[in-house]
């Protein structure tokens, strides 16, 4: 006797087999279903293959412009202005000639001590011959020793007299030449505070301020944890080189190449040197000041900026390179998606250093010639299986390009 079940919705009998037989059916379904996706390749995925290359120690700074000479252009002797001959915020060169002072008086005052010199001059003569002559009569008892003594006495008041007339004259010189003020040095000149025909002295503000622009100073300040250990790698260093240095001397080169990024976020296309260290770390901060001079031809770099000083040694070491793209950031800090020998997905903690360009400098967590993933990371997961493809990473821009492609 066959079994039959009712079916609810039709209300129809139906055998048992034949439920059994759908069962079957769809299970055998099923398992095809899962058969179909275990059959289906890995995805395909975009690698890398990491490299080294040189990698100089690099440092950068917040930095600040300065002027190498600024100067507060005075008047030294008291006089009315009857000429300026600049243009405010324009470029004067060495010894030009600035402002002029009333030079009359001083001419005046010139010669009045030129006349004065001639006259002492004349009195000492005068001196001397009477001397002279006293020298003889008081030898033969004509005039007492008072009256020689006199004559020798007058005879010194009258030297006396000659130099001091001497000093008068070069006081009137160095004052009229005061009337003249001429820059110091090569540099821009700011606003004139006076007008010609204005009245000044010794005691007015200053007619008007020079900087100079070529070279200019560039002053930072490293914390003294980076500084100890700069010193500390340098002296043993130092060490390691001591009988090399004995048997012939090292010449002495920049340690680091330096390099300014300016407000607008462009490189400064000139390099710099380093100055000036000082002797003591500043105890509120804990930072060393440090000085480095640029070449400023152009006068693009003006005092008072805010720069960013970039240090790099010239002693280079290997490091890995890796594309920005390739790189993701957890918890944990940032990390890779490297592709084993097996083609198997693993995620790689790393270290990173400076950025340059488009790569990244790793000090940590990879070698070379390993893969990293840098396109289809959405695609995988740590474990999975993966089809990889070799690309090219142009390290300026960070364009990707398939490895068959290189060529064209």
């Amino acid at each position: 006797m066959i079994a039959k079940i009712t079916d609810r919705k039709f209300g129809k009998w139906l055998p048992i087999g034949a439920l059994a037989t759908s069962i079957l059916f769809l299970a055998g379904c099923s398992e095809d279903k899962q058969q179909q996706q275990h059959q289906m390749p890995p995805p395909a995925v975009s690698v890398f293959n990491v490299a080294d290359q040189e990698v100089g120690e690099y440092h950068e700074f917040v930095a600040r412009s300065e002027a190498i000479d600024v100067v507060d252009i005075r008047a030294r002797v008291e006089g009315f202005l009857v000429e300026r001959n600049f243009t405010e915020g324009g470029l004067v060169e060495k010894d030009q000639l600035l402002y002029e002072i009333d030079r009359a008086p001083f001419i005046a005052a010139l010669k009045g001590a030129e006349a004065q010199l001639a006259s002492s001059k004349a009195n000492l003569v005068n001196a001397q011959k009477n001397l002279e002559r006293g020298r003889d009569l008081v030898k033969k008892g004509f005039i007492s020793q008072a009256d020689f003594d006199m004559q020798t006495s007058t005879e010194a008041q009258a030297v006396a007299g000659v130099e001091a007339a001497e000093a008068s004259l070069e006081t009137a010189q160095i004052n009229l030449s005061y009337t003249r003020i001429t820059a110091p040095f090569k540099g821009e000149i700011g606003k004139s505070t006076y007008s010609v025909g204005n009245l000044v002295g010794p005691t007015s503000q200053p007619l008007a301020t020079l900087t100079s622009m070529d070279p200019i100073y560039v002053t930072f300040q490293v914390d003294e944890r980076q500084l100890i250990s700069h010193m500390m790698d340098n002296a043993m260093a130092a060490g390691q080189k001591a009988d090399a240095e004995e048997e012939a001397p090292i010449e002495e080169k920049e340690e680091f190449k330096l390099t300014l990024k300016l407000p607008n976020g462009q490189e400064y296309n000139q390099p710099g040197t380093f100055r000036f260290a000082d002797t003591q770390v500043d105890e509120t901060t804990g930072t060393l000041t440090l000085r480095a001079s640029f070449p400023n031809p152009h006068g693009i770099i003006l005092p008072g900026l805010y720069v960013n000083l970039q240090a790099e040694s010239n002693a280079k070491t290997m490091q890995p390179m890796i594309p920005q793209a390739a790189v993701q950031q957890n918890q944990s800090g940032h990390f890779v998606l490297v592709v084993t020998p097996e083609n198997t997905v693993e995620t790689r903690q790393v270290t990173l250093g400076r950025r340059i360009g488009a790569m990244w400098v790793v000090t940590k967590g990879l070698k070379a010639n390993e893969h990293i993933i840098v396109q289809g990371l959405q695609k995988v997961r740590p474990g999975a299986k993966v089809t990889p493809g070799l690309v090219t990473v142009n390290p300026t821009t960070g364009t990707i390009t398939p490895e068959q492609e290189k060529g064209n």
